[in-house]
């Protein structure tokens, strides 16, 4: 006498106990067979789409077999669930003999049995996925009423066992997908890195050349410069240049993201953490492990989160928010601002040691209006991606379409170029490009503009000049080792070293007064 119970939960235990469906459904027939005539098990799902049968797991007692069959159904059954729908049979089925059932022999003959005795049960998921489970035996005519009933007793957890093989199996898919996704994204980002900057022999060229400078050490990087000039594509092309290329290159809008979840963004959070984290996530700093950080807009960081970023800039681990666990990163940090830094530690809205912690090396990138020279080459580079964009052949340009884009002020910089170029393809679309009425040419204040930009590069390189050597009075000259001027602003000694060349501070030999 079989106790049901325990065969149920026997079986159970061996049909549910893994994701790894071959290995249990090999432990499975093991167990069935003690009760039940089973040479092969096999799960079938039901694709309507297709009108097919997949097999999407088989496995006898010695053997595991990965499969993937598509078995089409016949056309005269197609077309009786085309007119009537699917008719799952509520009860196990018996099929004693393979001969009067093409279906049943042909499915046999895919999995190379030429004849069995069968037993099928059909399933239906919480997901609404039609399916079955079959059992074969080689021997015809094996099975009776009563291992059919027996059999009829494991309809539950078959299906939970097939409802968790195509769940497992569609995130294994989803996974392939993203890591497809991830690599196509990352070739894209190295080749657009990989793309010489427009104006790099121009305009740019000292800043480029400041780039090759920085790039191959870890030292954090300061970019200044007005909104829409271009700093993203410095940082960019800073990390792409250095020993990290193959990290990961993230970027965080400080600007951009509420105060109340700028922890949540930066560090991440543990599930549970606050309502509404339903799931742990990882931040921005856990995400830029080996690679690159990018703070852009860093002057619009509240000053509690100043804080933090210090003290994570400073041991190089942080706790997500409602965790313990401390997690150590491995990052460098490039910042970015149009703020003048230095009036605002004045103002006390940005912290003073934050500043020196990301001032190690500021490169100020120039705003358009001061490298008009860039502006033809620039008007080349968005035609081309932008009537790739749009599906457009490129246009010719009309006399004089530069001279007037060279003579404006261009207070919106490159982003407000790029912008222009693509209404101006919009507007005159088939025709000569140009650009009448999108851009006026200032008649007054052209020379109070150009005193306005050239202003904040010159007032800032004097105060950092003027820091670094009222510093360098405080340790009487003395740059390196303990108590040296490279010590107290966190900066390497050497780099110092070519600070002050650049900003023609005398060192220690030079008897005259360095505030001077």
């Amino acid at each position: 006498m079989i106790d049901e119970n325990l065969f149920y939960r026997q079986a159970t235990l061996r049909i549910c106990g893994s994701l790894e469906i071959e290995e249990t459904l090999c432990r499975t027939v093991e167990y069935l067979n003690q009760f039940i005539p089973v040479d092969r098990i096999c799960l079938q799902v039901y694709e309507p789409e297709l009108m097919a049968i997949r097999t999407v797991a088989t496995a006898t007692e010695q053997s595991l077999d990965q499969v993937d069959f598509l078995f089409p159904l016949p056309d005269q059954l197609r077309k009786e669930i085309l007119a009537h729908g699917i008719q799952p049979e509520q009860e196990t089925v018996i099929i004693e003999s393979v001969a009067d059932n093409p279906l049943a022999a042909e499915m046999l003959r895919l999995h190379g049995i030429a004849h069995a005795s069968i037993l099928r049960m059909n399933l239906l998921t919480r997901a609404g996925r039609l399916g079955g489970v079959i059992l074969t035996a080689r021997d015809e005519n094996c099975h009776t009423a009563e291992h059919a009933r027996l059999f009829g007793l494991l309809e539950d957890p078959f299906t939970m066992a097939l409802a968790n093989i195509l769940s497992h199996r569609q995130v294994l898919r989803l996974k392939e997908l993203l890591a497809d996704d991830n690599r196509f994204l990352s070739q894209e980002l190295r080749q657009s890195a990989g793309e010489k900057i427009v104006g790099a022999d121009y305009g740019l060229k000292g800043v480029m050349e400041q780039v090759r400078q920085v790039a191959p050490t870890e030292s954090p990087v300061l970019l200044l410069g007005e909104t829409g000039v271009g700093k993203d594509i410095i940082a960019n092309a800073i990390h792409c240049s250095s020993p990290r290329r193959e990290g990961p290159f993230i970027s965080v809008n400080c600007g951009a993201i509420p105060e109340s979840l700028l922890d949540s963004e930066l560090f991440g959070h543990e599930q549970g953490a606050f309502t509404g984290a339903l799931l742990k996530k990882r931040g921005r700093f856990e995400r830029a492990h080996q690679g690159t950080l990018f703070l852009d807009e860093i002057g619009e960081m509240p000053q509690s989160a100043q804080i933090r970023l210090l003290r994570v800039l400073q041991h190089r681990d942080f706790e997500r928010v409602g965790g313990t666990e401390r997690i150590a990163v491995d990052i460098r940090i490039i910042a970015a601002t149009n703020k003048d830094l230095f009036k605002e530690v004045n103002a006390r809205r940005f912290r003073e040691d934050l500043w020196f912690r990301i001032n190690v090396f500021p490169i100020v990138v120039p705003p358009l209006r001061k490298r008009s020279s860039d502006i033809p080459a620039l008007v080349q580079h968005f035609v081309d991606r932008k009537t790739k964009q749009l599906n457009i052949s490129p246009p010719s340009l009309v006399d004089g379409a530069i001279d007037q884009l060279m003579a404006y002020h261009w207070p919106g910089n490159v982003r407000e170029l790029e912008n222009v170029v693509e209404r101006a393809l919009i507007l005159h679309r088939g025709e000569p490009l140009r650009f009448d009425g999108l851009v006026v040419a200032p008649s007054l204040g052209t020379a109070q503009t150009s005193t306005v930009a050239v202003r904040p590069t010159l007032v800032l390189d004097r105060v950092i000049a003027r820091h670094i050597a009222t510093v360098l009075e405080m340790t009487g000259g003395k740059i390196h080792g303990p108590g040296g001027a490279g010590e107290l602003l966190g900066m390497n000694p050497n780099t110092l070293r070519y600070k002050m060349k650049k900003l023609n501070i005398p060192f220690r030999k030079d008897k005259r007064s360095l505030l001077g």
